[in-house]
């Protein structure tokens, strides 16, 4: 479903596309009466996945440590996968169980932002 950086993802549990428009200098006249500068349309993917094994959260994680990377995707507005670039928000890696010295990861959530 997803690849980073050239390298397929597991795919996550749940992913939601954001489209966001960015705004220069909006402002509201005496009626009231919205002037709207849009500059851009963003994505914003929001993903977070089940069980994960520690060579697959690694992948993961290290196929965005970039300050930007690309981001194959589908796309809910073209209605196809598209490739784009992005930077990673907050991750956040909660342990789901820890036995045997063996760790398994539950609930890694990020964001990707379009640049």
């Amino acid at each position: 479903m997803l690849k980073i950086n050239g390298v397929s993802a597991k795919s996550p549990k749940t992913f939601s596309v954001d489209i966001e428009d960015l705004d220069g200098d909006s402002y509201r006249n005496v009626l009231g009466q919205l002037t709207r500068d849009r500059i851009a349309t963003k994505r914003k993917l929001s993903c977070e996945w089940g069980p994960l094994k520690n060579e697959e959260i690694s992948t993961i994680l290290t196929s965005v440590k970039d300050v930007f990377f690309m981001v194959e995707y589908p796309d809910p507005v073209e209605g196809q996968v598209l490739t784009k670039e992005f930077y990673v928000g907050t991750r956040t890696s909660p342990v789901y169980n820890w036995s045997e010295g063996k760790v398994r990861w539950e609930g890694l959530k990020m964001n990707f932002i379009e640049k």
